[in-house]
């Protein structure tokens, strides 16, 4: 990660910079499924290797088990939302902050709550198809399927 300035590193600074460029855009589009379906497609095709593949397979997990999920993106990363516009999963590329690894993620909208200790992130390196399983029954709950 680059040295930090003003309490912010370079990449994190840019990550709010995008955050800013997509309410502008938001607002300009309008916040329809097309406008976050567009958002989200131009982030992943602007993603290296291996984050895009990692990021596609994402989507399509998405798009397959929960397809009420709205596509758009969150500080520049791919993210998909509830009917209340709030975050449920995100795909944090290892690119993004020069990480060793990728990272899907859940937000509070998430439902995976199980008693007192649940899991909100996970590092992700490969979509073998046993991680795509266990990738696809967190999407699933976590979205209320």
């Amino acid at each position: 990660m680059a040295v930090k300035n003003d309490g912010l590193s370079v990449e994190e600074r840019e990550a709010v910079k995008q955050r800013a460029a997509e309410l502008r855009a938001q607002a300009k589009a309008g916040k329809t499924r097309e406008a976050g379906e567009k958002a989200l497609r131009e982030a992943i095709d602007a993603l290296p290797e291996p984050d895009k593949a990692l990021a596609e397979g994402i989507d399509r997990i998405v798009k397959d088990v929960a397809p009420h999920l709205f596509p758009k993106t969150w500080y520049g990363f791919p993210s998909y939302a509830d009917a209340d516009g709030k975050i449920v999963v995100f795909f944090k590329a290892a690119s993004k902050f020069t990480t060793r690894y990728a990272t899907l993620g859940f937000e509070e909208a998430a439902q995976l709550d199980d008693g007192d200790l649940w899991v909100t992130s996970f590092a992700i390196l490969e979509l073998t198809p046993a991680v795509e399983e266990r990738v696809a029954a967190h999407i699933r709950k976590a979205a209320g399927g």
